[in-house]
Order: structure tokens, then C-alpha cells, then sequence
């Protein structure tokens, strides 16, 4: 895998690689702490379903509202300096979390969930796209699937230190949400330091891609919105998270609904090592996939099982929505550095800007746990009614959306 690092002059980009996939461990992390929080926030404030989506949504709107200004900053300032600032802000809210535990409120918690994920945004901004050049164009999906591998450790453990340090307190307990992100908070301190003294290469996106077949060449003329390609991934980009957001925060519920025998704290469990420990294994495969398999190709499939999966899952089978459910997590994991490489791919002089709009669409899940709340606020199977429509998006796109 040595010559998916190396420059065209032959330099190897591996160190700055393995330095900014670091960055996607740690907003996995923040990202799978939500679902637990999700879970809390209806027993800690007495919220209906659909009033506990704002957690999610408090976190994906920021994307909608920093991603254009963090593509502009990127722009001026070059990827660096943007990661460095991304994750001064995502250390700011994580610590906010402690001024937050003394005003009993979810207000505060909320507030700080948003500037935590105004850092996250600006470095999702500056790594998707800067782990797609550190090397060949061929195999920019290839190395994206890889760096979201960390992503997929990240929402691992969110999920399985948040179930241990939240949900096993008592639910008046609000000092008990401060001990994940005071860890986290010092771990993006430690990081911080890392990219203040070491010097990242300066890559400069050129306009000198070579069309495929059929297709037509970039030019400075050219509007980005004139990308087909671009504006569906786009479009494809906020279907998926919107399906994400929704499956990975209401898992707890209906798995605790399907079995009245399982407990919040084990549902967790079942969440971290059974769902995204598969969205890990999916990440890490999906590299290595990716090197043979043509990257819309395994979006098609893998977007087609994820609907029959999330039909099964409305069916309330048992055990076989259950394992449906589980599958999902697997067939999900491609889904967003495929969508995000295939809408970059021949933007040439446009790809930062084009990565903030791309960035911008994470603000689908934002909504999507909220509705899925109110039609599933008696039954849960129902709210997952919301996620099927996704996919089937996502599978047009792999079909026939990516193509420029």
C-alpha cells in the first residue's frame, strides 16, 4: 500500500497521513457519545423522543452554518492552520461541559454539543479532503476509507465509555456527562501541541486532472455548480448522514423496545461492540475494497442492503430486525468517504470549496433523529421509516448520480 503515500515526485505523504487520520478517531468519538446522550437527555430532562433529537441536532447544524466559513479559512490560511483552530474550538466545548453540569439544564449541554461540533467541522473539512491528495487521484476513495477506519475505532469506544460513564450513573447525576469530554478535552490539548510543531506538506490542488471517457475537463470558467456529479453527492451526502444520525441515535431505544429484558447500559454495549465495531470492520474492509472494486459499484451495494436492511427493522421481526439492524452498521461504513471522493473527484481548482458544501451536507442529521422521535415516539420500528428513504437515494447516486 506504500505507493497510495507517495507524491508525484515520489515523496512519501505517510507521516502527515498517519498525523491527520488521527483527527478521525477523535471526532468518531465525539460523534458516537451522542447516541448515549441521546438516550439520557429522555431520562435526565424528561424528553420525548423527538425532543431528544436535539442533541444530534444541535451538533449536525453546526455544519450547516461553520462549513462554508471553515472552506473559506481553509482557503486563505491553507489545511493546517484550519486543523489546528478546529481543534482549539472542539477543546473549548468539550471543557464546556463542566460550567454546563452545574445548571441542571440540557440547555448548556447543548451549547456546548454546538461548539464542539463547530470544531469538528472545521477539521472534517480540512482531513476529508486533505487525506484524499496526500497521493494519487486513483486512489484518494481507497486512503478516505482508510483514515475513516480511526473514525470507525472513534465511534467504537463513544459509544462503550459513554454507556459505562453516563449511562450507569444515576440519571440527576450531570457531573457524570463532564467525565467523557474532560478526557476527550485534554486528548485534543495533546494533539493540538503535535500540529503546532510539526510541518504539514502545503498541497496545492491543481486543475490538471485528466477527464474519463464522456466526460468534460475542468476549467477556471467553469461554476462548481455545474458538476452534476458534485451537486448530487451533495444532495447524496445529507440523505446518508440523515440515515446515520437517525439509526446510530435511536438504536438504544429500539433495541430496549424490541427487548424489554435489555437494559439502556447493555443496549449500549450492544451498540459499541456489536453495531460500530461493524461500522469499523466495514471501514477497514471498504479499504481494502476499494483497491478492486470500482468505489460506486460497492456504494450500490452496499446502499441496497442498508434499505432491505431498514425494512426488515420496520417489520419488527424478532431477532432477524435485530441482526438487520446490526447489518446495517456494516453496509453503512463506505457510505460517507465514498460519497465525499466521488463528489470531489475532477473539481481541480474548486475541491476545497467544494469539500465545505460536501461538509455542509453532514447537516442532514440534524433533522432526521427529530422526526424519526415523533413517528416513532410509540413505536420506534416506525420512525425508521425515515433512513429507508435515504438509502434509496444513496443508491440512485451509486448507480447513476456519481457519474460526471
Amino acid at each position: 500500500m506504500k505507493n497510495i503515500f507517495s507524491s508525484p515526485a515520489g515523496k512519501s505523504y505517510l507521516i502527515p497521513f498517519i498525523l491527520v487520520s488521527s483527527l478521525f478517531l477523535m471526532w468518531g468519538l465525539a460523534h458516537g457519545l451522542l447516541d448515549v446522550l441521546n438516550k439520557h437527555f429522555q431520562v435526565a430532562f424528561t424528553m420525548s423522543k423527538a425532543q431528544s433529537g436535539l442533541v444530534q441536532f444541535s451538533t449536525y447544524i453546526a455544519y450547516a452554518l461553520m462549513s462554508v466559513p471553515a472552506g473559506l479559512f481553509m482557503k486563505r490560511y491553507g489545511y493546517q492552520k484550519g486543523i489546528i483552530f478546529g481543534l482549539l474550538l472542539y477543546a473549548v466545548g468539550a471543557f464546556s461541559f463542566i460550567p454546563a453540569a452545574f445548571l441542571h439544564s440540557a440547555n448548556p449541554f447543548l451549547v456546548a454539543l454546538f461548539v464542539v461540533a463547530c470544531g469538528l467541522c472545521i477539521l472534517e473539512t480540512a482531513a476529508n479532503p486533505y487525506s484524499t491528495v496526500l497521493g494519487p487521484k486513483e486512489s484518494a476513495a481507497q486512503r478516505l476509507n482508510l483514515s475513516q477506519s480511526l473514525n470507525g475505532l472513534g465511534w467504537v469506544l463513544g459509544p462503550f465509555i459513554g454507556g459505562q460513564l453516563i449511562l450507569g450513573a444515576s440519571a440527576d447525576d450531570t457531573m457524570a456527562l463532564t467525565k467523557p469530554y474532560i478526557l476527550i478535552g485534554i486528548c485534543i490539548l495533546i494533539i493540538t501541541v503535535f500540529f503546532f510543531f510539526i510541518k504539514l506538506p502545503n498541497i496545492v490542488e491543481t486543475n490538471d486532472d485528466t477527464p474519463e471517457a464522456g466526460t468534460l475537463p475542468l476549467t477556471k470558467t467553469k461554476s462548481m455548480w455545474s458538476h452534476k456529479h458534485f451537486v448530487l453527492a451533495v444532495i447524496a451526502q445529507f440523505a446518508y448522514m440523515g440515515a446515520q444520525s437517525g439509526v446510530f441515535g435511536f438504536f438504544i431505544n429500539y433495541v430496549t423496545e424490541l427487548d424489554s429484558t435489555i437494559t439502556p447500559v447493555k443496549a449500549s454495549q450492544f451498540l459499541a461492540f456489536g453495531g460500530m465495531l461493524l461500522f469499523m470492520i466495514g471501514r477497514l474492509s471498504g479499504s481494502f475494497f476499494m483497491g478492486r472494486f470500482k468505489p460506486n459499484k460497492l456504494l450500490t451495494l452496499y446502499a441496497l442492503v442498508c434499505a432491505i436492511s431498514m425494512a426488515l427493522v420496520i417489520l419488527e421481526l424478532g431477532k432477524v430486525s435485530l441482526y438487520a439492524l446490526y447489518i446495517s452498521f456494516f453496509f453503512m461504513s463506505i457510505m460517507f468517504p465514498t460519497i465525499y471522493a466521488l463528489g470531489l473527484a475532477n473539481m481541480g481548482e474548486h475541491t476545497k470549496k467544494a469539500a465545505s458544501y460536501l461538509t455542509m451536507a453532514v447537516a442532514g442529521g440534524a433533522f432526521t433523529p427529530m422526526i424519526m422521535g415523533l413517528l416513532g415516539e410509540q413505536n420506534m420500528a416506525l420512525g425508521f421509516t425515515i433512513p429507508l428513504v435515504c438509502f434509496l437515494f444513496v443508491l440512485f447516486y451509486g448507480l447513476k448520480g456519481y457519474k460526471m
